[in-house]
């Protein structure tokens, strides 16, 4: 069996080698470089993967090298694995690193960039995907099997359109939160305890969703069968409206969309 290579080991390369290993891959196939040595041997009690503090001669059996450090450090991360990784094919996790940096970098156009979400830890995840015209139909197929545990894939044609993932999937389980935050805060100040507000907020929004996916119409159609006129619906949205809550949302995204075209800039095209 082929390895696969992962340079940083942090929370998105733990839920992948996780959802591998688990998948029935051999843990000696897996092999990490990351030089916190807490890191290393979490990963290894964790999955039985091989993980070194870093790059050498091993990394020249990869089929397959992932990309999983935080963007600031892939420029010192990458000059050591260049040397062996030129036949790979190349994913990349990082926010902000295009693929012409990448390939610049590891020496080949065998490149695919990934946007995913904090979601795919418990394997709930969706991740925006962008091929490099050297990336076969059989390498896209790997890249989906490697990420399939994780949760969904959606590949897009432009690699610009990775910075509207970010600002929708990437960012987004943080607004989802952030209204979570909101709505538990209301309950408390309505008289329920933490738990019974925790409990009635994430069991709306699990079923909310579930029900938004289950059904063929769209969302605004759901939204106007629980919204009867003069009722406590109509009363809370009406609220919501009035604070320019929607509106505010569409530019909170695009200020993330801004960010991440800007992150890209600043750590290379």
């Amino acid at each position: 069996m082929d390895n696969i290579v992962f340079i940083g080991g942090g929370n998105m390369a733990s839920a992948i080698v996780g959802g591998l290993v688990k998948s029935g891959r051999a843990p000696a196939s897996i092999i990490v470089v990351d030089p916190g040595e807490a890191q290393r041997d979490k990963l290894a009690a964790d999955f039985g993967v091989r993980a070194l503090p870093a790059a050498d001669a091993t990394l020249a059996g990869a089929a397959l090298v992932v990309w999983a450090v935080k963007p600031q450090y892939f420029g010192a991360a990458a000059a050591p694995c260049a040397p062996f990784v030129g036949k790979a094919l190349h994913l990349s996790v990082m926010a902000g690193i295009r693929s012409d940096a990448i390939a610049r970098a590891a020496g080949t156009q065998r490149i695919v960039r990934s946007m995913p979400n904090t979601p795919a830890l418990i394997g709930q995840g969706i991740a925006g995907l962008f091929a490099r015209g050297a990336v076969t139909a059989a390498d896209r197929a790997q890249v989906e099997a490697v990420l399939a545990p994780t949760g969904q894939t959606l590949w897009v044609d432009q690699e610009e359109d990775l910075d509207a993932v970010t600002a929708l999937s990437g960012s987004g389980p943080a607004y989802v939160f952030y209204f979570i935050e909101a709505m538990m805060q209301a309950a408390r100040e309505m008289g329920l305890t933490e738990a019974q507000g925790k409990q009635l907020t994430l069991a709306t929004f699990a079923g909310a969703t579930a029900l938004a996916q289950a059904s063929s119409e769209a969302p605004e159609v759901l939204r106007e069968r629980v919204t009867s006129k003069g009722g406590t619906t109509h009363a809370a949205l009406t609220a919501l409206e009035a604070s320019g809550v929607k509106p505010a949302i569409v530019q909170a995204l695009r200020a993330a969309q801004q960010r991440a075209r800007e992150l890209g800039d600043e750590f290379g095209a």
